[in-house]
């Protein structure tokens, strides 16, 4: 990711720009770098800082320099090693590694200082209907985003039949690797924004009186 790429993803209205320092991921970079970046993201948009199974100290030193808004685990951590930052969080959870069935209520009372889930999806994208999407935990009471598993052109049904609280795009927007592409960015943003504007709609549709009656 480079910093046009940051102002860019901001002018578009993306919500948040993310930077990865799991020492898994293939996107990771360098606090320095990420530093940088930040200064690129306009007024208003958020930064968030990944991480995954990185060590307490690193975590402190990161959040030190970068000031993110959020940040988001994606490794082992528990709840009382999230929260020892001071600063909200979400918890990552793989498709791959979650039991079939799993109760919404338990990732709760596993997890009671989030701010919220990441559910991301395993494997190359697949339908976009909600048949697809029946390994998402039920009874959720928290905000969720939706990481994968699905390609821009079915964003638009994704949101509106799973109601997400939003999306994270990684690999979706990049023709080639480190590189976001500006015109899949705006694909991304403009789908995200008509379905908000089609569940707005349906729900104040919904609330008004029968003139008919």
């Amino acid at each position: 990711m480079r910093p046009g790429d940051v102002r860019l993803a901001g002018e578009l209205g993306a919500d948040a720009v993310s930077f990865h320092f799991g020492q898994d991921s293939a996107h990771a970079v360098r606090v320095e770098a990420a530093r940088s970046m930040r200064q690129a993201i306009t007024p208003l948009v958020g930064s968030v800082a990944s991480f995954s199974d990185n060590t307490q100290q690193e975590v402190r030193e990161i959040i030190k320099q970068l000031r993110p808004n959020l940040v988001i685990f994606s490794g082992r951590e528990e709840d009382a090693f999230c929260r020892a930052f001071g600063i909200p969080f979400l918890k990552t959870f793989e498709q791959a590694l979650l039991p079939p069935g799993t109760d919404g209520k338990l990732l709760h009372a596993s997890f009671p200082n989030a701010a919220g889930f990441v559910f991301r999806a395993s494997g190359p994208p697949s339908s976009a209907s909600h048949s697809s999407w029946k390994w998402l935990p039920q009874e959720l009471t928290k905000p969720f985003l939706l990481s994968g598993g699905f390609r821009i052109d079915e964003l638009f049904e994704v949101i509106t039949t799973i109601e997400p609280w939003g999306v994270v795009v990684c690999d979706e927007i990049e023709t080639q690797h480190g590189f976001k592409d500006g015109e899949l960015m705006r694909e991304v943003v403009f789908e995200s924004r008509r379905a908000d504007c089609h569940e707005v709609q349906n729900a104040c549709e919904s609330s008004l009186p029968d003139l008919k009656k």
